[in-house]
């Protein structure tokens, strides 16, 4: 487990890349380190667990995104290091994070979470602000996707169930401007956590193909 917390009374600007965090804690909190910026990046970046987050944590850094949905929250440890790590160039009250998960009704096949009271009390103390929406994905984002407008940065942990995740892709369109990077999770062949980037037409056949399985 990775645990970031921010110093909010470092000297500098929040988008100064000297901005220290406070404290970082890691390996179950067993370890604390308390050493420059620089050193506590890398090891979020490049060593923090499991492997596959770290694409993720370089392109919030890349990309600075104020708007982010994340469909899949889990135990909400990789929201709560998204929204910490978009902070250091926008302040708390410029992010709007939106996380789509069953909390509560999660299954055995969805892995690891936390509840709905949880995610929300450990997200709201990042200061940003935070929308969770109990439900599938395709669910959840049928009833938010209007409302959301387009977001910077979308992350979908695919579910096991291929119909669940076929009916999540015809709402991600809509939510696209020209700038948006989407993300997919997914298993690999050694039940490995994958990560990688949608590219727009990817994006675009899957909704089509979602589109002509309803007609």
């Amino acid at each position: 487990m990775l645990l970031l917390s921010l110093n909010s009374t470092a000297s500098g600007s929040r988008n100064s890349p000297g901005n220290p965090y406070a404290q970082v804690w890691y390996s179950g909190r067993e370890a604390e380190l308390s050493s420059p910026s620089s050193l506590k990046l890398f090891y979020i970046l490049h060593l923090s667990k499991p492997a596959a987050n770290r694409l993720v944590y370089r392109e919030i850094r890349r990309l600075q995104p104020r708007k982010i949905l994340e469909l899949g929250v889990g135990t909400a440890q990789r929201a709560e290091l998204m929204i910490q790590l978009a902070g250091e160039f926008h302040a708390p009250a410029e992010l709007l994070y939106t996380g789509v998960d069953p909390f509560e009704d999660r299954s055995e096949q969805d892995g690891p979470g936390i509840s709905l009271r949880e995610a929300h009390r450990l997200l709201k103390a990042t200061g940003a602000k935070v929308q969770l929406v109990p439900g599938t994905p395709a669910d959840g984002l049928s009833r938010v996707a209007n409302m959301l407008g387009k977001v910077d940065f979308i992350l979908f942990s695919a579910p096991a169930d291929a119909e669940q995740a076929s009916r999540t892709w015809f709402y991600v369109p809509r939510l696209l401007h020209e700038q948006t990077q989407v993300f997919l999770e997914t298993r690999g062949d050694r039940d490995e956590t994958v990560i990688r980037p949608v590219s727009v037409s990817e994006i675009r056949n899957l909704a089509t193909v979602t589109r002509r399985r309803a007609a």
